[in-house]
């Protein structure tokens, strides 16, 4: 193909970046290297080394983005409870025991705070149930709560440019949730309150995919899974740790980043963004390489 993707998709990597308002100032260096000695094909390099672009000879290497049909998870209308809500523990004891398709039921029919008054459907996630890499975001809008699906519409555009930018693509090896499962009244930041109502779905959304490392985008979802940890730009370039509440031995890496819907609305942190997401390439390469063992 004259565009140099061999899958016809049109993107090349540096159009990619454009999407994220980045291609004149951002690109891996080693990439830089592999595409002037010919070597595309190899795998990606073993760091991640932020270079600013002055050289427009260089070549750049060219992501393959390969199409892929996704999982969805579309939820049914939440039918009016019968009864009264579960005690707050023993509702998170039977969230906590739940599979698949009980979660996906109980999102469904879940009325345990006021946001289930305006949604149109519960918005539970969408990716691989087995996936390496979590993306978690703050709550449905208008089009996921029309859709049931998260991050859709030039947020989610945006969110799937930045994915391919590292060589990843929503559906596979990615799951995409929300600290919220309903759609917040006028698309305004969930509360507190509302995410801890919401917060025994998300943690046992983590405890069935067991990530290797999760993305948190935007104050909401970080004040989800890490607590108020303090402002968003306190906690970027920091890696924190999950431990599961049954599983406390293992710890997952947790980075904080910035929302796509506030990167469409401030566009000179994109290139903050994308160094979060060059430093969270690198924390799944560490994540994913076996120990070395000792002499």
């Amino acid at each position: 193909m004259s565009d140099g993707n061999p899958h016809g998709t049109g993107l090349t990597r540096r159009q990619l970046l454009h999407e994220m308002g980045l291609s004149s100032q951002w690109r891996l260096r080693e990439q830089a290297l592999a595409g002037r000695a010919g070597k595309a094909a190899l795998a990606p390099p073993p760091t991640a080394i932020l270079a600013v672009a002055g050289d427009a000879t260089a070549a750049v290497e060219v992501f393959e983005v390969v199409e892929a049909v996704e999982a969805v998870e579309v939820l049914a209308p939440a039918p009016v409870a019968s009864s009264a809500a579960l005690p707050a523990v023993d509702r998170e004891q039977q969230i906590a025991r739940l599979d698949w398709d009980g979660l996906r039921h109980s999102v469904a029919e879940c009325r345990a705070c006021g946001l289930c008054e305006e949604r149109r459907q519960a918005v539970l996630g969408v990716g691989d149930r087995r996936a390496e890499w979590l993306f978690i975001g703050e709550g449905p809008g208008v089009e996921e709560d029309a859709r049931g699906e998260p991050f859709v519409g030039p947020a989610g555009q945006l969110l799937d440019a930045m994915l391919a930018a590292i060589d990843l693509q929503r559906g596979e090896n990615v799951y995409i949730a929300n600290a919220v499962k309903c759609r917040p009244p006028g698309n305004r930041t969930p509360e507190s309150a509302e995410i801890a109502t919401c917060a025994p779905y998300l943690r046992r959304q983590i405890a069935l995919i067991q990530p290797r490392l999760i993305v948190l985008l935007g104050r909401a979802a970080a004040n989800a899974v890490l607590g108020d940890s303090g402002s968003l730009a306190s906690m970027r370039g920091k890696t924190f740790e999950y431990r599961d509440a049954d599983n406390a031995e293992t710890a997952i890496p947790v980075l904080v980043s910035y929302h796509p819907a506030y990167l469409l609305r401030t566009l000179q942190d994109k290139a903050k963004a994308w160094e979060d997401l060059c430093r969270a390439r690198m924390l799944m390469r560490a994540a994913t390489t076996p120990a070395s063992l000792p002499a």
